[in-house]
């Protein structure tokens, strides 16, 4: 389990899935020998809720959901909306350059464009997913927080929950990590000769860490985000 005293430089060496963490956070490479509470007090970021977050993604066996909860909402949807811009302007992008390079290479381009279009549908369903989050759940969530610490908005916020709650949320998320599970078995399996394989293989690669990282982002929001904010509804249930 990584913890504050650790060099920071240490903790990327381990897993260098942890870089997607560490970017997501503001942090830039070149940190030395610096420990993560150091870096973290340079950054002005919460050294705690970094290392749960580094943890639960580094170890799918550890995920502290009680621990998480103690840190505010704020803290919390700010991430995933890091996280959210990720996936948008760098990991998708990213993957259709790879699928690109990958058609050029193909020797017979229309096997392999069912596949392509397949990835095509699940991208616009995933930004619309993502954008879904950003534009109605997170600010929802921020309000309830805002309704729950001082009073602000508490006839609002229970109007809004009547009409949709977060559990609401929890029943209608949609598992879009599976799917991408299907479009990457579609391509191990079906992918027509392609000349250049290390495409291919680099490719595939992206696709699994994509899947590593969106089921994680998940299991925050279902597991600490939702479950925070349906206490706060319940509290705020009484007061009307």
């Amino acid at each position: 389990m990584f913890t504050h005293n650790m060099k920071l430089a240490e903790i990327v060496q381990s897993d260098y899935n942890t870089l997607n963490v560490i970017n997501r956070f503001g942090i830039k490479l070149g940190f030395g020998e610096k420990t993560v509470s150091t870096v973290c007090a340079h950054y002005g970021i919460n050294a705690g809720f970094f290392l749960e977050i580094l943890n639960a993604y580094h170890d799918p066996n550890y995920f502290p959901q009680k621990h998480l909860q103690s840190f505010s909402v704020g803290e919390i949807v700010e991430y995933l909306r890091k996280t959210h811009r990720s996936y948008i302007d760098e990991e998708i992008p990213f993957i259709e350059q790879l699928m690109n390079q990958m058609l050029k290479d193909c020797n017979n381009p229309q096997e392999i464009r069912p596949i392509l279009k397949f990835f095509g549908d699940y991208k616009t369903e995933l930004f619309n997913h993502l954008t879904w989050e950003d534009d109605k759940i997170f600010p929802y969530t921020l309000d309830v927080e805002e309704a729950f610490t001082t009073g602000n908005k508490l006839q609002e916020v229970i109007v809004a929950m009547h009409s949709y709650s977060m559990s609401d949320f929890l029943d209608e998320h949609d598992d879009i990590e599976s799917k991408l599970y299907d479009i990457n078995t579609l391509f191990i399996k079906y992918v027509p000769p392609v000349s250049n394989q290390v495409v291919c293989v680099r490719m595939l690669k992206e696709f699994s860490l994509l899947q590593k990282d969106i089921n994680n982002h998940a299991r925050i929001e279902e597991k600490v985000l939702a479950p925070k904010v349906i206490e706060m509804e319940k509290v705020l249930i009484q007061k009307q």
